[in-house]
């Protein structure tokens, strides 16, 4: 099981980190929403619980919890711009199918 990042995502994560001045990673997670049943939940780690699987990848810490884990397996995190937009990107191979606003997924 792995999660990683490519270097664009690495970087702006580890900048944030230093911005925020606080941290030990990157939370990744999902919950049930949207139309095509779950969304990506994407935040900053405080701390890590007991129960937690934490990946090391270009010197980020990607922490995820056991029950999200099983949809996130052998996900790549990447950070692009597209235009005016900008974000992080989910290369998930365990996606079977997405909304049309990319908000959401299946499995």
């Amino acid at each position: 099981m792995a999660i990683t990042l490519t270097e664009t995502a690495a970087e702006r994560v580890r900048d944030f980190l230093a911005n925020r001045g606080s941290g030990v990673g990157l939370r990744l997670g999902v919950r049930t929403s949207g139309c095509s049943g779950m969304a990506y939940v994407l935040e900053f780690a405080d701390d890590v619980e007991a129960e937690d699987e934490v990946f090391e990848d270009k010197g980020v810490k990607i922490i995820v919890d056991p029950k999200s884990l099983i949809y996130l397996d052998g996900t790549e995190l990447d950070y692009g711009k597209e235009g005016l937009n900008e974000g992080f990107k989910f290369n998930n191979p365990n996606v079977k199918d997405e909304c049309g606003c990319g908000e959401s997924f299946t499995v």
